[in-house]
């Protein structure tokens, strides 16, 4: 009797270790297929003989952006790489800037390993050496099929145009508008009713009396540095009195260009400016932020800047100052006012290692929203026709001014200065140093007019020997 019993749960045991056994061998069944669908449904991949994963749309990679920091500041370049990053998540974008970022970033460039996008300005950068080195990468295909948002073509579209070489190619594309030209306190202006010049003769009847009223040098400049001069005076004034091509021949040290009888004919006006004693006594001893800094104060009525003025001194501009600007009222009576931009390009390195994400950089910044946020944030125009600032109240009064001016071209003739070949690019060094150091001379009163021209013509002719 007990040994059936036993017999009978030892089967009951046996029957129900099987019926466990077999619920374990359906569990892990369904785990595997559980797993095989997430797999097919794009989870987490564990067998990689199942499914390929899937490719994410978009650029990626790494894009590297070198842009020089100077009186425009960092702050639209942060929201544009910011706005093109969340365009594209899968891009890792490197930003190399600062104030000294192209002697900084100059090594990687000799090394053939430049950054793939490269802003062109400030101190040590130079574009036609690029170009002539083969640093640049020729984007005429790529440029030429771009739009603006209105089916405008890009190339079109500015207000300098992008500059062709080497039989038409094109490797950078112009970014900033910046100029060269007088500016001045309009309230102060309009306090003491004093009128803004419009020619060379009103120029310097406006200073006289600025100089009777108060008892101050009307004209401030930088001896320290005297491109200010030469780009904010003598080019509007070579490019008023003799055209584009003369100007641009004065640059190049060409001889025949500096034996014209409108050389002579701007230098006697610089030396009317010396003789009338309204250039400041002291100029020779000041760098560009102390030349400005005695503007701001009121030591003097007018300077030569470019359009980074307002931006680079805000934290040192009083309350109460409208800056007023006018193109360099050095042209005669009855003729146009002259503007000659000086443009600040960007290009795409040929060495890239990321070209497409460059050209997308390119194409992603040319547009209506970012001029508008240029303007906002630099106090700068980028180069691209027709954006009215006009509605747009973060925009300075002065540069909604200077924007409807560049584009009416009744108003204002732009004269371009075109980038020297290589070898004219070495003559065009030469002059421009003798002409700052004649300039210093000319202004202290320690030179005339004709001596000037004398010298200047000797050294063409030494150049071009």
């Amino acid at each position: 009797m007990n040994r059936k019993k036993g017999m009978k749960q030892f089967w009951l045991l046996f029957a129900l270790v099987g019926l466990l056994m077999l619920l374990a061998a359906c569990s892990d069944d369904d785990t595997k297929k559980d797993v095989a669908s997430e797999n097919d449904s794009g989870g987490t991949k564990t067998d990689s003989t199942t499914t390929e994963p899937a490719k994410e749309d978009g650029l990626s990679g790494k894009l590297e952006i070198q842009y020089f920091v100077g009186g425009y500041g960092d702050e639209w370049w942060k929201r544009v790489i910011g706005d093109f990053k969340k365009e594209h998540p899968n891009l890792e974008i490197i930003e190399h800037a600062g104030p000294n970022i192209n002697t900084e970033m100059n090594t990687r460039w000799i090394s053939n390993s430049p950054p793939d996008v490269v802003y062109i300005d400030g101190a040590g950068s130079n574009e036609t050496q690029m170009i002539a080195e083969g640093q640049l990468m020729d984007i005429s295909d790529f440029v030429k099929d771009l739009k603006m948002d209105d089916g405008t073509p890009l190339l079109e579209s500015f207000i300098s145009p992008a500059e062709e070489i080497d039989g038409g190619k094109i490797y950078s594309l112009p970014l900033v508008f910046d100029t060269w030209g007088i500016w001045y306190d309009a309230k102060w202006f309009k306090d003491n009713n004093w009128t803004a010049p419009t020619d060379f003769d009103t120029w310097l009847s406006s200073m006289e009396q600025i100089k009777a009223d108060t008892n101050i040098a009307p004209f401030i400049t930088t001896g320290q540095h005297p491109q200010y001069f030469e780009r904010g005076i003598l080019n509007p004034a070579f490019a008023a009195a003799g055209g584009e091509e003369f100007l641009n021949d004065l640059r190049n040290g060409v001889v025949e260009a500096w034996q014209r009888p409108e050389v002579l004919e701007v230098m006697k006006k610089v030396q009317k400016m010396v003789d009338a004693k309204v250039v400041d006594p002291g100029f020779a001893a000041y760098n560009h932020t102390q030349s400005q800094m005695n503007f701001l104060l009121h030591k003097n009525a007018y300077i030569p800047v470019g359009f980074w003025l307002p931006n680079e001194m805000k934290n040192d501009t009083p309350s109460d100052l409208e800056f007023g600007f006018t193109p360099t009222p050095m042209n005669n009576p009855g003729e146009p006012l002259a503007l000659v931009p000086d443009i600040r390009t960007i290009a795409v390195a040929e060495k890239a290692k990321n070209p497409e994400a460059a050209k997308a950089f390119l194409e992603f910044i040319f547009t209506e929203q970012y001029a508008q946020a240029f303007a906002e944030s630099t106090g700068a125009i980028m180069n691209l026709k027709n954006v009215d600032l006009s509605a747009n109240t973060n925009v300075p009064e002065f540069l909604t001014g200077i924007n409807d001016m560049i584009n009416n071209p009744s108003a204002v003739q732009l004269y371009k200065r075109n980038t020297p070949n290589a070898e004219e690019q070495k003559i065009a060094v030469e002059i421009t140093n003798e002409i700052k150091l004649q300039l210093v001379e000319v202004l202290l009163g320690k030179k005339t007019a004709e001596q000037f021209v004398d010298t200047m013509t000797k050294k063409a002719q030494e150049l071009r020997k």
